[in-house]
C-alpha cells in the first residue's frame, strides 16, 4: 500500500497580532532570504511594536518564497509581510490570536501601508547598504525630526543598536516647547497609550470581581535562605520563583480562571502560560509567557524569569511570548505597597497580584508571632467565576506555599 504524499501549501505570513491592544507594528529587518528553510520557532524577522522591539518567529517549518515588504514599513496587524511553502498540517490560531486579528480585520482592509515616503523623512542614502549606518526606527526618526534631537547622540535599545521611541530624551532644551504641550506628551506616549487601551476596554466589557489573602510564607522564606545558602548569587532562588510555580501548580484545579473569554465564550486552556509583568527602566511594562509553567521546577522557573527580564529590556522578547499566555501575574515588588489589584487582560479571564513581603503580628496555634506575609489577590471575571471559585483557589495556593519542598 503507497502512502499518500504529503502536500506541500503556500501560506502568508503575516504581521503578528502580539496582544488586544496591538493595532499595528513596524518591520525592521529581516532574517532570513527567498529560497532559505527555516523551523517553526526560528526567528526571521524584527518588529517594532508598542512593546518595543520583538523577534518575529516562523509559526511553520518550510521554505520561503519570496518577501513581500520591505524594512521600515508600518503595517497594520495581518498584513502580508512574505509568504513560504510548508508540509506542515495547518491549524487555526490560538483564541488569543484569533482575537485580536478579528479586532483588526477592519483596520487591515481599509488601511494602506506606510511607506518610507509616507513614514519617515527620505535620506539620501539607499536603506542597507552598509553595516556602518545607524539604525533607527521609522517613529522614533519621526519624532527625533519632529524635537530638534541628534541622533548621533543616543544610544539604542534595539535589535543591532537600533533607536527606539523609548531611546529619545524625555525632556531636552530643543524638545520642550510651551506653546506646544501636546508634542511633549506625544513623545513619552506610545506604550502608554498602548496600556490605557486595553485597561479601558478591560474595565468597559468585563465584570471584575475582587478578592484578596494574607497568606504567611514564613516557611516558604525560611526554606529559600536555606537553598541559597549553597547556591553561588547568580544561581540564587527568588521569592517570586516559588510563587509563581505554586500558582502554576494550583490552576490546573481550577480552569475557570485559565483561558480567554472571546465574542461571548470561554475557552478555557489546557496549558498554563503564566504572563509574567515586567516593568521597563524606560517606562511601560510588557507580559511574556511562561509557558508551561505548570511543568517546571522552581530552578526552571527562576531560570526563565531571569532569561525573560535580561530580554524584555534589550529588544529581543519573542512573538510567541506575547500573545500565548492564558493568566496574569502582576508584582508590586520589595519597594512597592502591601497589595496590588490588577486589571484584567483581555481576552485572559483573570490576574493574580502579588504584594511586598512584609513583616507583621499574627497568631498561630494561639500564639502571637511576628511572621513574613504577603497579600495576594485576585481579580477574576464575573462572566466565568464567581467569588466562592477565587477564594478557593486563594486557600489552595496558601496551602500549597506552606510546602516549598513539594514544588
Amino acid at each position: 500500500m503507497k502512502s499518500n504524499p504529503k502536500t506541500s501549501t503556500l501560506i502568508d505570513i503575516t504581521m503578528p497580532a502580539l496582544g488586544a491592544d496591538m493595532r499595528d507594528g513596524t518591520l525592521i529587518e529581516w532574517h532570513i532570504q527567498p529560497g532559505e528553510s527555516v523551523e517553526k520557532g526560528d526567528v526571521i524577522a524584527v518588529v517594532e511594536t508598542n512593546k518595543g522591539a520583538i523577534d518575529m518567529e516562523a509559526y511553520h517549518s518550510g521554505t520561503i518564497s519570496e518577501l513581500l515588504i520591505k524594512p521600515e514599513t508600518k503595517l497594520p496587524v495581518g498584513s502580508v509581510l512574505a509568504r513560504m511553502i510548508t508540509d506542515d498540517p495547518l491549524v487555526t490560531d490560538s483564541p488569543s490570536v484569533a482575537e485580536s486579528r478579528a479586532t483588526n480585520s477592519a483596520t487591515s482592509l481599509t488601511n494602506k501601508p506606510e511607506t518610507p515616503s509616507e513614514g519617515h523623512a527620505a535620506t539620501t542614502s539607499p536603506p542597507q547598504q552598509t553595516t556602518a549606518r545607524l539604525f533607527i526606527s521609522p517613529a522614533a526618526h519621526r519624532q527625533a525630526n519632529k524635537n530638534g534631537i541628534n541622533i548621533t547622540q543616543l544610544q539604542g535599545s534595539g535589535p543591532q543598536g537600533a533607536i527606539l521611541l523609548r531611546d529619545l530624551p524625555a525632556h531636552t532644551e530643543h524638545n520642550i516647547v510651551p506653546t506646544h504641550p501636546k508634542e511633549t506628551t506625544l513623545a513619552m506616549s506610545g506604550m502608554r497609550q498602548a496600556i490605557s487601551d486595553a485597561m479601558s476596554r478591560s474595565k468597559q466589557d468585563i465584570p471584575h470581581y475582587y478578592l484578596s489573602l494574607d497568606i504567611n510564607l514564613t516557611t516558604a522564606n525560611l526554606w529559600l535562605t536555606q537553598q541559597n545558602q549553597l547556591r553561588e548569587p547568580e544561581h540564587r532562588l527568588l521569592l517570586p520563583a516559588i510563587l509563581i510555580a505554586a500558582i502554576a501548580r494550583q490552576l490546573p484545579q481550577y480552569p475557570a480562571l485559565n483561558g480567554f473569554y472571546i465574542q461571548g465564550q470561554f475557552t478555557p486552556s489546557s496549558s498554563i502560560h503564566i504572563g509574567n509583568t515586567i516593568s521597563l527602566r524606560q517606562g511601560g511594562l510588557v507580559v511574556p509567557a511562561l509557558r508551561h509553567a505548570n511543568t517546571l521546577t522552581i530552578n526552571d522557573t527562576m531560570a526563565a524569569l531571569r532569561d525573560q527580564i535580561e530580554r524584555s529590556r534589550h529588544g529581543h522578547l519573542r512573538s510567541s511570548e506575547l500573545n500565548e499566555a492564558t493568566i496574569t501575574v502582576t508584582s508590586i515588588g520589595e519597594r512597592g505597597a502591601d497589595s496590588i489589584t490588577g486589571i484584567i487582560y483581555p481576552p485572559q479571564v483573570a490576574i493574580i497580584g502579588l504584594g511586598r513581603l512584609r513583616q507583621t503580628p499574627m497568631v498561630t496555634h494561639g500564639q502571637l508571632a511576628i511572621g513574613d506575609v504577603m497579600t495576594v489577590t485576585l481579580a477574576a471575571d464575573h462572566r466565568v467565576s464567581d467569588g466562592l471559585i477565587g477564594a478557593r483557589f486563594l486557600h489552595a495556593l496558601a496551602k500549597q506555599l506552606q510546602h516549598p519542598e513539594a514544588l
